[in-house]
């Protein structure tokens, strides 16, 4: 079972603003080759991470507004949120290693 939630437009603002810990934001596509690729891979951070931080996704096909709003230009791009405030990003394909070393300096 995937611990990773869908994010939309209609939960974004509980999902991740009002979250009680970091939540990380995987911008991606069903087309998209290296989104197939990073999404295993915070599945595994997920499950290792547990209730440290929040992992969710936004398919910016589906939710064209929060890929607007948050100027994602190309995909993968995720966002780490901390305290309803964006506090790092990063974009493309990533190591497993750098990715955790990341999301762990804003734990």
């Amino acid at each position: 079972m995937s611990t990773i939630k869908n994010v939309t437009t209609d939960n974004f603002r509980n999902e991740v603003i009002e979250a009680d810990k970091p939540v990380v934001v995987d911008f991606w596509a069903e087309w998209c080759g290296p989104c197939k690729k990073l999404s295993p891979i915070l599945e595994e951070i997920a499950e290792e991470l547990g209730d440290s931080v929040s992992i969710t996704k936004v398919n910016v096909d589906e939710q064209r507004n929060l890929g607007a709003m948050f100027q994602i230009m190309s995909i993968p791009s995720v966002l780490i949120f901390k305290d309803g405030e964006k506090v790092d990003e990063f974009n493309g394909l990533r190591s497993k290693d750098d990715i955790v070393a990341q999301i762990k300096n804003h734990l």
